[in-house]
């Protein structure tokens, strides 16, 4: 267990660690674990092989152990240097009746219990003399006095919730303004989309006026073309008569 101890620091301060894990290391009692790590909040000996919980530090922050799947048959007063404990996991271990239990009666902030694989949770009345025994508990093996499952959001310390539910409105706040910008950003395209379209719509007008003054044009140059035509005609037709009557005039000699 102190080689493990060692390698799950990684180098930190021991006074600043919160959460420690230690699951499936192999020792009968605890080894290596000190008073030093005062701000310890989660600890974690899942199946290490513990017999006894003797050598068990002073934890005065830890809120939540986890002990399952060991073979502590007792010594639970040994867990008094912890007081601010809510939740304790003690499923698959070797506890056989209610006074082994007794000594969890000085925890006032105990809410969560679980004894699952235990011989003790065979007894008659099983459930209404733990709770009885213990009046701050809220959940025996998941579920409360009225067979209520534990939910996710239980067992949770207060302060730790209310950061959650803090972080909780700002994420809410920030894709609030993001809903918001992604909206402003609709209706600019929207705009956009409108203002591409009456610009259309302006060089389709521009491009049929261009259309019908080149018509306009067209019509004028042909309207000139005849009266040019015409002038033509009227200048070459004295010439004609001219020529016409010269031809009489010789035809009516001979």
């Amino acid at each position: 267990m102190e080689k493990r101890i060692e390698l799950e620091k990684r180098g930190r301060d021991p006074g600043e660690i919160r959460e420690f894990v230690l699951d499936n290391c192999r020792s009968t009692n605890i080894v290596g674990l000190t008073d030093e790590f005062v701000s310890l909040e989660v600890l974690s000996l899942i199946n290490v092989g513990l017999t006894s919980l003797k050598g068990f530090p002073k934890l005065p922050n830890l809120k939540k152990l986890e002990l399952s799947d060991n073979r502590i048959s007792g010594g639970l007063n040994l867990l008094h240097t912890s007081p601010k404990l809510t939740t304790l996991n003690l499923s698959g271990n070797k506890i056989k009746d209610l006074v082994t239990l007794q000594p969890l009666n000085e925890f006032k902030n105990l809410k969560c219990l679980d004894l699952f694989n235990n011989e003790a949770t065979s007894m008659d009345n099983y459930r209404e003399k733990v709770f009885s025994l213990i009046p701050s508990l809220r959940y025996l093996d998941g579920f409360d006095m009225d067979d209520c499952e534990l939910e996710d959001s239980e067992g949770e310390d207060d302060e730790v919730n209310g950061n959650e539910d803090e972080e909780d409105i700002a994420n809410d706040e920030d894709s609030e303004e993001v809903s918001d910008e992604e909206d402003e950003d609709d209706m600019d395209d929207g705009r956009v989309c409108l203002e591409t379209v009456y610009k259309d719509d302006l060089e389709d007008d521009s491009d049929e006026a261009d259309y019908l003054g080149e018509e306009e044009e067209e019509d004028d140059d042909d309207d000139n073309d005849d009266d040019e035509q015409e002038e033509e005609e009227e200048e070459s037709s004295p010439a004609r008569g001219k020529k016409r009557k010269h031809e009489d005039g010789g035809e009516s000699g001979n």
